[in-house]
């Protein structure tokens, strides 16, 4: 059944003038002329047929139709008031739905989203992982992490650094023999894929080491791997060379636990990004997250995270 209401800044009009008793006080309430007030309560006057007001000398007095049509009024605007409250609180807390890929959740997000939970307790953030592109009409989540060219047509895209694809191994494989101390060393040492490259454009060790002007190093041999954390989980254990993002190993290189054994490093077109709906670039959770990102992203790119010496990233 259709509500037949009458018109809303009219009823606003009447509300805040019968609170006050005065078209006045009314006014300056909602930053509206005295003579507006009026205009809008007697304008409901005519649409309900009924006098509201009785104007005095100086002063306003509810007729009994207004003394009985205000308090379910006052009622209406503060239910309105709390639910618009409660919407907003639920905007600067409860779940803060990401998607991002999985190398990057595990190898840089993941680490360094404490700090992000201990600054805003009040906000769940729900990290899924997968290499599909979000479709938020569709899709159940607020923001993606992505690596790509920063071009998302439709959404807003921040983009956070860039990276190169930089060799990484054990430093305890640098203390074998025979030793490794230039890309011609490969030839006698194995060689780790990520066989499920971010990109198409992602270097592989083909075109690493015609980059280097490497040759008699068979670019095919050595194990694979279908993640790019595992990749650098057997580059720690000694079992090999990787090739690799250096954003995503960045926290084992700080740490000691892998290391750059030679150059060249390649930079790559692509840029990691903070992707999501323009018409949600002023939710309050996404606002925080946005700028709690960039803050780490630059952190990150001026190597100052651990305290310990880090190549900066590309940005």
């Amino acid at each position: 059944m259709a509500r037949h209401l009458p018109p809303l800044n009219a009823l606003r009009a009447f509300e805040a003038a019968g609170r006050h008793l005065s078209f006045t006080k009314a006014a300056e309430e909602l930053n509206v002329t005295q003579a507006a007030i009026s205009h809008q309560v007697k304008l409901l006057e005519e649409t309900l047929g009924l006098s509201l007001f009785r104007r005095l000398n100086r002063r306003l007095q509810l007729t009994d139709a207004g003394a009985a049509y205000l308090p379910p009024l006052l009622d209406a605007f503060d239910g309105i008031a709390e639910a618009t409250n409660r919407l907003h609180a639920g905007e600067r807390s409860g779940p803060l739905k990401v998607s991002t890929l999985h190398s990057f959740a595990v190898k840089w997000l993941l680490p360094r989203l404490p700090r992000f939970l201990e600054s805003h307790p009040e906000i769940d953030v729900l990290v899924s992982s997968g290499s599909y592109l979000v479709d938020f009409l569709r899709d159940d989540f607020d923001v993606a992490l992505r690596y790509g060219g920063g071009d998302y047509p439709g959404l807003q895209a921040d983009i956070l650094m860039g990276d190169e694809i930089v060799p990484v191994c054990s430093p305890v494989l640098l203390e074998r023999e025979p030793p490794l101390r230039a890309p011609e060393d490969l030839r006698r040492v194995t060689l780790l894929h990520d066989v499920v490259r971010s990109t198409p454009d992602d270097p592989d060790w083909r075109i690493w080491l015609a980059h280097a002007g490497v040759t008699g190093v068979d670019p095919d041999r050595g194990p694979r791997f279908s993640e790019a954390n595992m990749v650098l989980q057997a580059a720690i254990a000694g079992q090999g060379v990787a090739l690799t993002r250096r954003v995503i190993a960045k926290d084992d290189l700080d740490a000691g636990m892998l290391v750059v054994p030679f150059g060249p490093a390649l930079p790559t077109r692509f840029v990691y990004c903070l992707v999501y709906p323009p018409s949600s670039a002023e939710r309050p959770k996404i606002k925080l997250f946005r700028e709690w990102l960039l803050d780490e992203a630059a952190r990150a790119r001026e190597g100052s995270e651990t305290g310990q010496p880090g190549a900066a990233l590309p940005s």
